[in-house]
């Protein structure tokens, strides 16, 4: 057998699933992601086709992965069809509205995904454990919100909520990880910390939340997110199944031939300032 018949067996070579850790093949992981990705832009595209309106929440503790599968989700995807909306804490303004209401400012039109990193639930967790809100107003988030997201349904928006499930000695892990990296120390904040010192009160809180907000009509789903490579495809395979679409993509666009006008000289490259080629 020659060399190239050799290569072309590899080729064709099945990606292992799991590696000697027993976690997702890097590899495997790569092509499944691309594979799910691929389904995202048609979904998009059906979104926008018949006009449909997605509302996607990610919630769960720090550190369980919700930002990366965001990122994730929306790499392939046009940001006019598909935004993010992570808000800041709420301004003085803004405490003395309807608590919904800078949040309905949000919501998508015709045609678009909205994903909520971090949503209207804010106040179940954060605002209950830390203090945040008075009882008067956690108990009647509870008591709104399952009618405040019947509403939301009824006019018509698709409402998927996630929440990224994780262990405390996971979490303890992803944290020490940001504290000594650089790169990724922007993501442990001092809110962060104080929640940390908080667990149980934060898992109780968690716990009431679902008793009243995981409904028929608008139910959590729970993503197991110790692996994060599980966690991403997962999620991103469950959002594909929970929105029948169909292929609508537009077909291939062939490109013309370029023009040429043999009446224009460039400039010489010598006039213009360029980046130095480091790499």
């Amino acid at each position: 057998m020659g060399h190239k018949e050799k290569d072309k067996d590899k080729e064709y070579e099945p990606i292992p699933k799991y590696n000697e850790k027993g976690k997702l093949h890097k590899k495997f992981y790569e092509q499944e992601l691309a594979k799910l990705q691929t389904e995202l832009v048609k979904l998009l595209y059906w979104v926008k086709y018949k006009g449909l309106k997605v509302v996607i929440i990610f919630e769960g503790r720090d550190a369980a992965g919700k930002g990366g599968t965001i990122k994730r989700i929306t790499e392939p995807l046009n940001p006019r069809g598909c935004r993010v909306v992570a808000l800041e804490k709420p301004s003085d303004r803004e405490r003395t509205q309807w608590y919904f209401q800078r949040y309905v400012a949000h919501l998508p039109s015709a045609g678009e995904i909205v994903i909520f990193d971090r949503s209207w639930y804010n106040r179940a967790g954060v605002e209950r454990v830390m203090g945040f809100c008075t009882e008067e107003e956690y108990w009647e988030f509870l008591r709104s919100c399952p009618e405040f997201e019947k509403m939301l349904i009824r006019s018509g928006i698709i409402l998927l909520k996630y929440w990224f499930s994780i262990s405390d000695e996971e979490q303890e892990k992803r944290f020490r990880e940001r504290a000594t990296d650089p790169r990724k120390r922007w993501k442990l904040s001092e809110m962060d910390l104080a929640i940390w010192n908080k667990w149980v009160e934060y898992s109780k809180a968690k716990d009431e939340m679902f008793k009243y907000t995981d409904t028929k009509i608008s139910p959590w789903y729970c993503v197991n997110a110790d692996d994060k490579r599980k966690a991403r495809l997962n999620c991103i395979a469950h959002i594909l199944s929970m929105i029948p679409y169909e292929d609508v993509t537009p077909k291939p666009i062939e490109l013309p031939p370029r023009k040429i006008d043999d009446s224009y000289v460039r400039p010489p490259i010598q006039e213009f300032t360029y980046v130095p080629e480091i790499y």
